[in-house]
């Protein structure tokens, strides 16, 4: 790694470990560091230690796990797409793995695993089912994008249509879960969401230099010896499961995916680090966001999703005059 993406890579590093100890410290009982030290440890008492270690914790590592796999997840889709406008939120990867997650809240209420399951099912139909309409003789950025799009508004409205034919308690639910929150979350969650973003991550790495080559164009990829279409797709299925394992846990958390290669590319100036810099920048946009969602509008908090939104639907505008001032 050059050196600029490094230091980078360490400020990241700093900023998300200062987020994640603020947001230890600070709630309705405040903790200093010498405390928060003692409870990490075993000590203090038995109810602080059931605030920190059962609840603030587990939603503290949620938001480093899915942070990060959301932005490795739209630092896949720009490569691949060779467009900022890249990423599984605007292609509709996040509404597909909500039509999932509600059949299953429908069906088995609370059952972590099905969801999850069913989450990365339906988001790999409905990636295929985007690429099959996309392809004519080959894969065109721009087809891909607007046949996302589209598919994305027919799933927001199935989705809908779902929610308020359902019953109340269930479609309130399902309302709650779909703007994205990390309420709730606990070690079950860490358990499920930890082992999958590892696996995928390591697999990330296995095909990043591939992925780099690919930028090129297939003609010079493929001069090189790489096997464009598997790599491809390997890293389509890699990239769903990084959509779908937090979108089943926290639901459709988005521009998060957009936003965080973005920010790493610029930062490093450099194609080196950039995927493990777009994982910390995702890391900490997640943190920061669900920081504010919790303190900065007391007494009421917000799901996190609402942060990002309101964050990202300005930078997409932005970007989206930026492209067209380029065309």
């Amino acid at each position: 790694m050059k050196k600029r993406p490094l230091i980078i890579f360490c400020f990241l590093l700093l900023a998300v470990g200062s987020v994640m100890l603020s947001a230890l410290c600070r709630g309705a009982i405040p903790l200093s560091l010498h405390d928060l030290w003692l409870l990490l440890t075993g000590n203090g008492p038995a109810g602080l230690r059931l605030v920190v270690v059962e609840w603030r914790l587990p939603r503290v590592l949620i938001a480093v796990f899915c942070g990060a796999a959301l932005g490795i997840s739209g630092a896949i889709f720009q490569s691949i797409l060779r467009n900022p406008l890249g990423s599984p939120d605007v292609l509709g990867l996040n509404a597909g793995a909500f039509s999932g997650v509600l059949a299953v809240m429908l069906l088995w209420p609370s059952n972590l695993f099905a969801m999850t399951l069913a989450s990365l099912v339906s988001a790999a139909l409905t990636g295929a089912i985007i690429y099959l309409l996309a392809w004519r003789q080959g894969i065109t950025p721009y087809r891909l994008i607007l046949i996302g799009i589209g598919i994305r508004a027919l799933l927001m409205s199935f989705n809908g249509w779902v929610m308020t034919s359902t019953s109340l308690s269930t479609a309130m639910s399902a309302g709650l879960w779909s703007a994205g929150s990390l309420n709730g979350v606990n070690w079950q969650s860490v358990n499920l969401v930890f082992p999958a973003v590892v696996i995928a991550l390591l697999g990330v790495a296995m095909l990043a230099k591939r992925m780099r080559l690919m930028e090129m164009g297939d003609d010079l990829a493929c001069a090189l010896g790489i096997r464009t279409e598997r790599t491809r797709l390997g890293l389509l299925f890699l990239a769903t499961l990084l959509t779908a394992v937090p979108t089943a846990v926290i639901g459709p958390v988005s521009f998060v995916a957009l936003v965080a290669p973005q920010i790493a590319r610029r930062l490093a100036n450099s194609p080196s680090g950039v995927l493990w810099n777009t994982a910390l920048c995702g890391s900490l946009l997640l943190l920061v966001a669900d920081y504010l969602a919790q303190h900065a509008f007391l007494p009421y908090q917000l799901p996190v999703g609402v942060i990002t939104v309101s964050v990202g639907g300005i930078y997409l505008l932005s970007l989206l005059v930026r492209e067209a001032r380029r065309s």
